[in-house]
C-alpha cells in the first residue's frame, strides 16, 4: 500500500539522542516513513541498530531503488545522500557535499517536498551551523509542516536556531515529545497532494551555466575584457589570457585533471588488491571478495577514463570554415 505521508528528519551533533527520544513516541501503526539523515559522513554508522531498539519501529539504512513503505525508519548511509524521487522510491546518491557533509538534510528535505508536498513534515533536531534551514524552506513553501527541536532542549542549538531564526515554524518543542504530535500530523494525510514540477534528481552533480570563468593558471576568476577587438581574459591577480591561449590553457587543465583521477584510480585499485589478497592470506573469504570488487570496480571506471582520453577532442579550427572572411581579404 502506498505511503501518502512522509517525515524527515535531520541531525548532527547531538542527534542520536534527540532521535531515540523522538522515535521512543512513535506509534507501531504510524501511517507514515521516517527517513532520517545524521552527518555521519563516510564514517560507519549503526544508527539504524539504535533507532530499532530505541522505539517500536524496524529501522535500517535506505537502500537504492527500495519503495518507501509506512511504518518504517530509514537512515541515509555513511557518504550517500538520501533523497526521494517522484515515484516515492529512495535514492541512495554520491552527488556533492552540501553544508559541507554527505549525507545532508537538504537535499532529503528538498526532494521530499516534491514529492510529498503538503503530506512531508520535516523535523531540525539538534546540531551545528545551519543543514536543514534551506530544506525546511522549501518544505514550508510546498505546504508542509515545519517541526524544531526546542533549542534549550538540544545538546548543540546551531541547526534548531538557525531553521527558527529564517524558517516560518510551526512547532518548536522537546525531543520527547514529538513523537505523539508527528503521529497527530500525518494521520490525517490524503493522496497525491505533492506538485510533480522541477523533476530534476536532487542530490546528484549537475552542469548549469558557470556564473564566472576561472584562471588556468591559478583558478581565480577572470574578467573579460577589449569588446571591440580580440577578447582577453584577466584575473584579480594579473594573468592575462587571449581567447585562443584561454582555450588552450584550459584544454590542457582539463587533460591534467583526468590525468590525476587516472591515476588516483589505479592507485586505489592497486590498493585494494593488495588488501584482497591480505585477507585471503588471514582467510577472511568476504573480505577478501569485497576489496576484489572495490578493486575491480576502480579499474573499470580507470579503463572508462584511459578510452576517453585516447578520443581525439574536438575543437575549434583556427581557419574559417563557416563562410566568415579573414580579415583584410
Amino acid at each position: 500500500m502506498e505511503c501518502h505521508a512522509l517525515i524527515v528528519v535531520g541531525a548532527s551533533a547531538g542527534g542520536v539522542e534527540a532521535l531515540e527520544a523522538l522515535v521512543q513516541g512513535l506509534p507501531r501503526d504510524l501511517p507514515a516513513a521516517v527517513c532520517v539523515v545524521l552527518h555521519v559522513g563516510d564514517r560507519r554508522s549503526t544508527a539504524p541498530q539504535i533507532l530499532a531498539k530505541a522505539g517500536p519501529l524496524p529501522a535500517s539504512h535506505a537502500t537504492d531503488g527500495e519503495p518507501v513503505q509506512c511504518g518504517r525508519i530509514y537512515v541515509a548511509p555513511p557518504g550517500h545522500h538520501l533523497v526521494v524521487d517522484l515515484t516515492r522510491h529512495l535514492r541512495l546518491t554520491r552527488g556533492p557535499h552540501e553544508n559541507s557533509t554527505r549525507p545532508a538534510a537538504d537535499p532529503l528535505f528538498r526532494s521530499a517536498a516534491q514529492a510529498y508536498g503538503s503530506n512531508v513534515v520535516g523535523v531540525v533536531l539538534s546540531g551545528a551551523l545551519s543543514d536543514g534551514t534551506a530544506g525546511l524552506g522549501e518544505i514550508k513553501r510546498r505546504g508542509g509542516t515545519t517541526v524544531v527541536q526546542d533549542p534549550e532542549d538540544a545538546r548543540h542549538a546551531g541547526m534548531p536556531r538557525s531553521a527558527l531564526g529564517n524558517v516560518t515554524v510551526d512547532h518548536c518543542l522537546p525531543a520527547a515529545a514529538m513523537g505523539k504530535l508527528l503521529a497527530r500530523l500525518v494521520a490525517a494525510a490524503v493522496p497525491d497532494a505533492a506538485s510533480k514540477e522541477e523533476a530534476r534528481m536532487e542530490g546528484e552533480y549537475t552542469l548549469n551555466r558557470p556564473i564566472t570563468l576561472t584562471c588556468p593558471e591559478c583558478g581565480g576568476s577572470v574578467k573579460e575584457t577589449g569588446a571591440d577587438s580580440l577578447p582577453y581574459f584577466t584575473c584579480h591577480i594579473g594573468h592575462r589570457f587571449g581567447a585562443d591561449s584561454m582555450e588552450e590553457a584550459q584544454f590542457h587543465v582539463v587533460e591534467q585533471a583526468f590525468e590525476v583521477a587516472l591515476r588516483a584510480l589505479n592507485e586505489r585499485a592497486g590498493l585494494c588488491y593488495r588488501l584482497a589478497e591480505a585477507a585471503l592470506r588471514k582467510g577472511q573469504a568476504l573480505s577478501a571478495k569485497r576489496w576484489e570488487d572495490a578493486g575491480r570496480e576502480a579499474r573499470e571506471r580507470a579503463d572508462v577514463l584511459i578510452r576517453f582520453l585516447g578520443e581525439e577532442w574536438i575543437r575549434p579550427s583556427a581557419t574559417p570554415d563557416d563562410g566568415e572572411q579573414p580579415a583584410g581579404a
